[in-house]
């Protein structure tokens, strides 16, 4: 128990953390730790609960989609994302990810991993608004401090807080276009020590096409006790269950092809936090069980036997981060992680089983990452991680940057950073293409960031250039006439973020991004040109946030017949707060009725409108 060890032996050490650290600048992806992100060579864009629920939308990406210049998420319809054939809510960050198998963007929820042990994708359905006291994405590889599947970035939800005694409670209620429903409660309760949080939601659509009904449940549960003013004790719980229906392509529509899946997360921790010190030992735990009906098309014969997998990932993550000498933090940690799990193929009647896998792997690491403050303007960051899989061996990770605090509010950064992802168990293992001797794909990027506040901090602008090479990417290709998963060195991608915010009055605020990206192979789901301008309003007892998106270069297919599509997405959120406790809004989105898809042969739905009601008690 080497950072509980540290720890221990560190504990009496004291220091206050310096004044001039803002609570806006606080966060803890890129290191670990609380740390001042002026002080780090990464770019971290953090969004508050706030942000996130200004247009009561239930899932978070939706959000980090228009919010986060470089990122972008796949989606097929008014509600839900689905697994399997057809399955929305893939990631890339600047390229990098995808939809298949979706695995190059880490999702994390308190700094530990979260997705699928067999496929190695993330569960896009159960990262919903409710959980989150913010999001932390971190753009560019974090491999060096998250190991495998970090390879573009890292997106951190940071579950939801109560910081004083009392009890808060939080109802939404939103019904809507295509049947859709939607239905939230929260409830936040401290008392003395003793924290608790409970969440649950509901949602329900008939979709914008037949045979493309969703329907979710999901529960949430976090507990918390001070042992003391240092130490914390927290347990949680998240389960998610929903039953969708996938109607296929429109050239090639599906019959039957219905999923119902069934997910689940639990972790405990202990915390500690001193002047000088600070870390935490975690556990944890993720399971899944899919039962999929992979459907037919028309004229076909209806399936006589069912998909079905049980996946697990279950690991322990131990750091502790130090102040050894003046302007120093130096956190040491290792993570070990087991994942995947069992699929196999059931008969609809006799319920036989033909079993296609049934193999787990592990995965040990230990890294160290040193930040040193060499000045008062600059600060030095370097990091090693060491990652051994049971298969593929051992990687060595480094990382290194700098970061310089100028007069006028000035930030400039540099970086260097490697991320790497090991070849999912599907990939080695399950079906034709299967390849046990695949190597894992790495990625090397480069990258330049400038920030600055101005005008007393009303306004906001940054901007980063990258560029990133590849190796080793998976890609499915033939070999003597057979589909074979193959390591093959595909990326070299490039690309500009620019970024600003802007507090004209008390009343308005602004804020845009835009990204352009160079991709010389491109991949599915990463667009060339993405740009957001959004505004916020009040007066009074009403309020107005809108949104306009813009999209171009978008490809859905690749290749000899690759597609593009170019939109450009309209949304609008009106609130009325009666009294301090009840609010109602209104809403739309695709206000223009564009006509596109994100995922190939799956159109997105025209106009849509909902309205409900919030009660705050």
């Amino acid at each position: 128990m080497l950072a509980l060890a540290i720890c221990m032996g560190v504990q009496m050490l004291q220091a206050q953390l310096p004044d001039s650290i803002m609570l806006d600048n606080i966060v803890v992806t890129g290191t670990r730790h609380e740390t001042d992100v002026r002080h780090l060579p990464m770019t971290v864009t953090s969004l508050s609960h706030e942000k996130l629920s200004e247009h009561h939308r239930s899932s978070i990406l939706t959000t980090l989609n228009e919010q986060v210049p470089g990122l972008f998420t796949t989606s097929r319809g008014v509600l839900g994302y689905g697994v399997s054939t057809g399955a929305a809510g893939a990631f890339t960050l600047r390229g990098v990810g995808g939809s298949s198998p979706n695995a190059g963007v880490l999702v994390l929820i308190d700094g530990m991993p979260q997705y699928a042990g067999l496929y190695g994708h993330a569960i896009a359905d159960a990262y919903q608004t409710m959980l989150a006291e913010r999001v932390e994405v971190l753009r560019g590889p974090a491999s060096a401090l998250y190991g495998s599947n970090a390879m573009g970035g890292v997106v951190n939800i940071v579950t939801r807080q109560m910081k004083e005694d009392g009890t808060k409670s939080h109802i939404r209620l939103s019904a809507g276009s295509f049947g859709t429903v939607q239905g939230e409660l929260t409830q936040r309760v401290r008392k003395g020590r003793f924290s608790s949080i409970i969440g649950l939601n509901y949602g329900r659509t008939d979709g914008h096409r037949a045979d493309n009904s969703f329907e979710q449940y999901t529960g949430f549960l976090k507990l918390g006790y001070d042992l003391n003013e240092h130490w914390q004790a927290t347990g949680d719980v998240n389960i998610t269950h929903f039953n969708a229906e996938n109607p296929g392509e429109v050239a090639n529509p599906l019959i039957d092809n219905d999923q119902v899946v069934t997910r689940g997360m639990a972790s405990v921790a202990l915390t500690n936090r001193y002047g000088n010190t600070s870390g935490a030992v975690r556990a944890y735990y993720n399971w899944g069980l899919h039962d999929v009906n992979d459907g037919y098309n028309a004229g076909g014969s209806p399936r006589t036997s069912h998909y079905m997998h049980r996946d697990l990932m279950a690991g322990v993550s131990l750091y502790e981060s130090i102040s050894l000498f003046a302007g120093n933090r130096t956190t040491v940690g290792a993570d070990w992680s087991r994942f995947g799990g069992r699929a196999w193929n059931e008969d609809c009647v006799n319920h036989a089983e033909n079993l296609i896998a049934d193999k787990t792997e592990d995965e040990l690491a230990a890294y160290v990452d040193v930040q040193q403050r060499v000045t008062d303007w600059m600060a030095l960051n370097g990091a090693l991680r060491v990652d051994h899989h049971t298969q593929v061996g051992t990687e060595w990770v480094p990382q290194g940057g700098v970061a310089f605090n100028l007069p006028n509010e000035i930030e400039l950064k540099a970086m260097v950073s490697k991320g790497f992802r090991n070849p999912t168990i599907r990939e080695m293992y399950m079906f034709p293409p299967q390849n046990p001797e695949l190597k894992p794909e790495r990625t090397l990027n480069y990258e330049l960031a400038y920030k600055q506040r101005m005008l007393d901090g009303d306004l906001n602008i940054g901007a980063n250039l990258y560029y990133i090479t590849g190796e080793n990417v998976i890609m499915l290709l033939r070999e003597n006439g057979r589909p074979l998963n193959t390591n093959v060195d595909k990326v070299e991608n490039m690309g500009v973020e620019l970024m600003a915010d802007y507090r004209l009055s008390p009343h308005w605020q602004v804020n845009a991004n835009y990204s352009l990206l160079h991709m010389e192979y491109p991949v599915i789901g990463a667009p060339e040109h993405k740009a957001y301008v959004g505004a916020h309003t009040h007066y009074g007892r009403v309020s107005f946030t809108t949104g306009l998106q813009y999209v171009a270069g978008l490809h859905t297919v690749v290749g000899s017949a690759g597609e593009e599509q170019e939109f450009l997405l309209w949304n609008m959120t009106a609130n009325y707060r009666l009294n301090s406790d009840v609010a109602f809004f209104v809403k739309g989105e695709n206000l223009l009725g564009q006509q596109y898809e994100v995922n190939y042969g799956f159109p997105m739905p025209k106009a849509t409108f909902m309205g409900g009601v919030n009660l705050e008690l």
